[in-house]
């Protein structure tokens, strides 16, 4: 089993972005001389416009993917409002902005009272912790596109704010700079599906699994973490390179960061992953490899500064009670490595 063969190749999906951004992109020209001039091109965490007063907004969507479904499995809803939180705040975070705004469209394919109220939970609980206003959004019925057995989409949209001189795009990272990662709460958002084809072929959501406190599908929808306060503190006293949140392909997403000062990376000390790793990947007969480029592996968020800043920047995540450790270094050959070996 491999995450293309459950149905997610991520080299179609980057191709995808790839043509998408060359079309989006012939749109900048009308902001031109105007507020709402793009700062940067599509690509990065955000999308980044000027506001014409010293100030830039940062923009982003995003959505929980199909943890939605194992939100349905387990008949419980009032988590994945956190997950969508958090994927949205926490890429906003990845340009030095303040998120300060989130929209949520909520797709379902007929309307249900109590899972609207859920979720709206979840929504308040995450946007609390993120310091984030939800000021508005969409809940669309649509029978037609969704399962009739209760099909439901979550999507955020997401603002953030600040100065243009407090941009943090990657173009100042410098070789030899310290890579700080900062664990995760677990599988987050990312690499579900691929998680689904493997476990629930021998388990069910109920079950609790040998050498887990918790059933299964409980262990599946911990919320993702929201790394907004201890990130918005470090860039408020420490000097940041770079920063980015470990998403869909995993490692490589330190590409979008180093890749602006054309350097690479070597990832070489991680922390043991999680449990619900090691089952994956045993269960699935995964290859490492596989496993490094799907899933966070416990490294939510990475945080890129000097090698004089590296301390600093692991105590303010352990002071905030998220764990923190060196896991690699900037290196003048493009790429990102693990351990010597590129990651696709």
């Amino acid at each position: 089993m491999t995450y293309a063969k459950a149905g997610v190749d991520a080299r179609d999906i980057r191709e995808a972005h790839k043509l998408l951004a060359r079309k989006l992109q012939s749109t900048f020209v009308s902001r031109k001389g105007k507020v709402g001039w793009p700062l940067f091109p599509i690509g990065h965490y955000a999308g980044l416009v000027d506001l014409g007063d010293g100030r830039v907004l940062s923009l982003h969507t995003d959505n929980v993917g199909t943890k939605v479904l194992i939100a349905q499995m387990m008949r419980k809803y009032d988590t994945i409002g956190i997950d969508c939180v958090a994927m949205c705040a926490n890429d906003l975070i990845c340009t030095g902005a303040e998120p300060i705004s989130l929209l949520d469209y909520l797709a379902m394919s007929k309307p249900n009272q109590a899972i609207v109220n859920e979720i709206a939970t979840g929504l308040t609980k995450g946007a609390k912790e993120a310091g984030m206003a939800i000021v508005g959004g969409e809940t669309a019925i649509v029978p037609d596109l969704l399962t009739e057995k209760g099909g439901l989409d979550l999507v955020g949209m997401a603002a953030g704010i600040c100065r243009k001189e407090d941009l943090i795009l990657g173009d100042q990272v410098q070789e030899n700079d310290v890579i700080v990662g900062v664990a995760s709460s677990g599988i987050h958002s990312n690499g579900l599906t691929l998680a689904r084809k493997v476990l629930l072929k021998r388990h069910t959501v109920k079950e609790t699994p040998a050498g887990f406190e918790r059933t299964l599908g409980e262990e599946l929808l911990e919320p993702t973490r929201i790394y907004v306060k201890p990130v918005r503190e470090l860039t408020r006293s420490v000097k940041v390179h770079g920063l980015a949140h470990i998403t869909g392909g995993s490692f490589s997403k330190l590409e979008r960061v180093v890749g602006e000062a054309a350097l690479g990376a070597e990832i070489d000390q991680l922390p043991p992953p999680p449990e619900i790793f090691s089952m994956i990947q045993r269960e699935g007969h995964l290859p490492a490899s596989e496993m490094y480029e799907t899933f966070n592996m416990g490294v939510g968020f990475a945080v890129i500064c000097s090698e004089a800043q590296a301390e600093r920047t692991i105590r303010i995540f352990k002071e905030h009670r998220q764990g923190a450790m060196r896991i690699g270094h900037v290196e003048r050959k493009p790429g990102i490595r693990m351990n010597g070996k590129p990651l696709n």
